[in-house]
């Protein structure tokens, strides 16, 4: 660990003193923090690995079983982009990411490789944004959701999902999400649930893989 990192840990071990909370932080868990870049993630205050190179901003427990299913030849959907976007691109065929935010998409256009088609679209709850990847017919095998609208974005998402399509749902421990996470359950899908911390934050929260019998990460 570099001086940097030293740091961090020193202001992090007693933090949000404002909230009468204390964030306590193991010696144990340094080695796992410098491995999984979340170390390097506080300093560059971006979603990245312990290299600098992009990482979702999900769980690392996530990640890590994502890192071990995604298949080179998956098309993907996101509602939301950023690092993930980069991230994705780097490991299937082609991304379909739609963004609401147009300074965020102007940001992130640049950087996106040419297997990325980034949409924009204005965000109206119930709107377009939410509709966007019913435009197509069973042409993805992942659709992330970690953007804004997410109960309509899952509702109006399955007929873009291929037969052993999977659903990806970030901030899953959200309750405000609950219709959404039971429209799957209705349809057919099972849910495992990563909790963990992740790039960033000091807090854990959770990520969540909807899967159908079948389905395209073998499980």
């Amino acid at each position: 660990m570099n001086e940097s990192e030293s740091d961090i840990i020193k202001q992090l071990i007693l933090s949000d003193s404002e909230m009468g909370n204390k964030l306590l932080i193991s010696l144990n868990w340094l080695p796992y923090l410098d491995e999984t870049g979340w170390l390097e993630s506080v300093e560059q205050k971006l979603p990245v690995d312990k290299n600098g190179k992009c990482l979702p901003w999900y769980t690392y427990p996530s990640i890590k079983f994502l890192d071990g299913r995604i298949q080179p030849g998956l098309r993907v959907f996101e509602f939301g982009s950023g690092n993930s976007t980069l991230w994705w691109a780097d490991k299937v065929a082609y991304v379909t990411s739609c963004e609401h935010d147009l300074d965020w998409y102007n940001l992130v256009k640049g950087q996106t490789p040419p297997n990325v088609n980034y949409l924009h679209c204005e965000l109206e709850y119930g709107g377009d944004y939410s509709k966007v990847a019913s435009q197509y017919q069973a042409e993805f095998d992942v659709i992330v959701i970690d953007g804004r609208d997410r109960v309509n974005c899952s509702k109006n998402s399955l007929d873009a999902l291929r037969s052993d399509g999977v659903i990806i749902w970030d901030n899953s421990d959200r309750d405000i999400y609950n219709e959404g996470y039971e429209y799957l359950i209705r349809n057919g899908f099972k849910r495992i649930d990563f909790w963990g911390i992740g790039p960033i934050n000091v807090y854990g929260w959770c990520t969540s893989v909807f899967y159908r019998d079948d389905n395209c990460f073998g499980i």
